[in-house]
């Protein structure tokens, strides 16, 4: 498991390492049953503080993404396939808030911010 933190950015670091285990949990690089490190151990191997991965993990278990087995550690839930699409769906939310927040400010159409979404998911 890879986590790379980035100290420059608006994004916590508790997000950051939540949004890139959610991420490989999702694209299969983390398979269901795969034990993660332990709190403590990625908090050294990231030269971060406890609490900041402790929260990183209760966020993801909150999410439904891992299971915390007191004594034995984290492990990656069994995929729900129904709970990954919402997900998913959320961020998808969240973009497009944001881009059609952007096309209002510039006045663009409805039209014209469907047009270019026809653009970009026809290139895909």
């Amino acid at each position: 498991m890879e986590i790379v933190i980035r100290n420059s950015g608006e994004q916590p670091i508790y997000e950051q390492i939540f949004q890139q285990i959610k991420t490989q949990i999702i694209a299969g690089e983390l398979k269901s049953g795969e034990a993660l490190p332990s709190i403590r151990a990625l908090a050294k191997d990231l030269r971060i503080s406890v609490i900041t991965t402790k929260r990183a993990y209760d966020e993801l278990e909150a999410s439904g993404f891992i299971n915390n087995i007191p004594g034995k550690g984290c492990f990656v839930a069994r995929a729900d396939m129904g709970l990954v699409r919402e997900h998913i769906q959320r961020e998808i939310e969240e973009h497009i808030s944001a881009a059609v927040e952007l096309s209002r400010s510039c006045e663009l159409s409805l039209e014209e911010l469907t047009e270019i979404l026809n653009i970009i998911y026809g290139e895909s």
